[in-house]
């Protein structure tokens, strides 16, 4: 008698189209003559065998099946009723579901059986539904329920009818300076109110932003949220990086205790990078190699890639992402300003002024002096010329000061 294991794999081979009925009739044959033998063998290694089957395909039903037994307990949910299954990551599998009580629809995210057998797997998923609980805003995927139903843990969120930012740049094609400003302003503001809550998100990237229909931008995934004042956690995580590698901050990869805001800000940095230029700020053949670039390799501006971009955008992405983060925007409410002035057309103050300083600083390290440039000098070649134009205009300014002071005193 065929096994439970045996029956779903026929099945699901069959419902894949990968083999046909009368093929899995002939393994299964097979598979009785060899078990009165006193020899055991699948029906999955049967039809590889017997060439009907590839082991990448036997794996994508194996696969299959493991939704379906997570599917199942899914539907045991009280209050909720599965509707289809959304995606599936390396942490939990997100179903879109009906809440009865309420006749709304949701999402809800259920953590495998084989990771409610980690502690620390079941800890994170229980923090992510605390964290994302105690926060209250627009721009941020509200929490509905956590809990446990059949062994298995589930997570119930608002369910966002639309896509992530990644889906919009997946192609290596930029969004446009308008639409990229708009999402990492709302991302901005969902960072500010979890930061003003002790919170700081630690994944901010692309697939973690979301945007509904009506194009509200939505943070999503608290899976590795934290709060600042929680050092015990930080003493437990000290030494690993904990991120993507992608976006991550330079202070996440060397496993720093003391992370803050500015981890949150530089990886939002580095998605609105990849948003305005079409591809991510470092990149490698390996996750270690991306980091190593990130720590140590010079970030090349956005408007040298995509020289579109204002003058503004690019002094903002590279303040985002200094590597040190004293050097960072010192609060995310300083960084919506900037974002807003942007979306108006004004200039970000205060990378404009942290820019401008560096140049000051750069030419005075140098010992160059400034000539008056050539009216063709001062045409707007590149993003950042109207920053020499503002040194030149403040240089004349102080010029005419000099002349004016030496007239008076000529007069007296």
């Amino acid at each position: 008698m065929a096994s439970q294991e045996d029956t779903t794999f026929g099945r699901k081979a069959v419902e894949h189209k990968f083999c046909s009925q009368e093929e899995i009739a002939l393994c299964r044959n097979r598979q009785e003559e060899l078990a009165a033998k006193g020899e055991q063998k699948s029906l999955a290694e049967l039809l590889i065998e017997s060439g009907y089957l590839t082991k990448s395909q036997a794996a994508r039903i194996v696969q299959s099946a493991d939704d379906d037994s997570m599917y199942r307990p899914a539907q045991q949910i009280p209050g909720f009723q599965i509707l289809k299954k959304l995606g599936q990551g390396a942490m939990a599998t997100v179903f879109q579901a009906k809440q009865m009580s309420l006749d709304r629809i949701v999402a809800v995210k259920v953590l495998p059986r084989r990771m409610s057998e980690n502690k620390e797997f079941v800890d994170r998923f229980y923090r992510e539904g605390r964290a994302a609980a105690r926060l209250n805003h627009p721009n941020i995927v509200q929490a509905i329920d956590v809990g446990e139903a059949g062994g298995y843990h589930y997570f119930v969120m608002e369910y966002i009818d639309g896509c992530t930012v990644y889906d919009k740049i997946s192609d290596g094609k930029p969004l446009s300076e308008e639409e990229a400003v708009r999402i990492t302003l709302g991302t901005a503001k969902a960072l500010e109110h979890a930061h003003a809550r002790g919170f700081i998100h630690r994944d901010v990237k692309p697939k973690n932003v979301m945007l509904t229909k009506d194009d509200v931008v939505k943070l999503a995934d608290m899976g590795l949220a934290r709060e600042v004042s929680d050092y015990k956690i930080a003493e437990l995580e000290a030494g690993r990086a904990y991120g993507t590698p992608y976006y991550i901050s330079p202070e996440q990869i060397r496993g720093e205790i003391n992370i803050d805001f500015r981890a949150d800000i530089y990886s939002l940095g580095a998605t609105f990078y990849h948003m305005v230029v079409g591809r991510v700020p470092f990149e490698g053949s390996t996750p270690s190699t991306v980091m190593h670039k990130h720590l140590k390799e010079p970030l090349v501006p956005p408007d040298h890639l995509n020289t579109k971009l204002s003058a503004g955008v690019a002094e903002v992405v590279e303040l985002m992402m200094a590597k040190k983060r004293e050097e960072r925007y010192p609060s995310t409410k300083e960084l919506i300003i900037d974002l807003e002035a942007i979306a108006r057309g004004e200039a970000p103050l205060m990378a404009r002024k942290r820019y401008d300083n560096s140049l000051l600083e750069d030419i005075a390290r140098s010992g160059k002096t400034i000539s008056s440039p050539k009216a063709e000098d001062l045409a707007p070649t590149e993003p950042r010329s109207d920053a020499w134009t503002w040194i030149v205009i403040l240089l004349a300014m102080l010029l005419i000061s000099v002349l004016l002071n030496i007239g008076q005193c000529v007069m007296r």
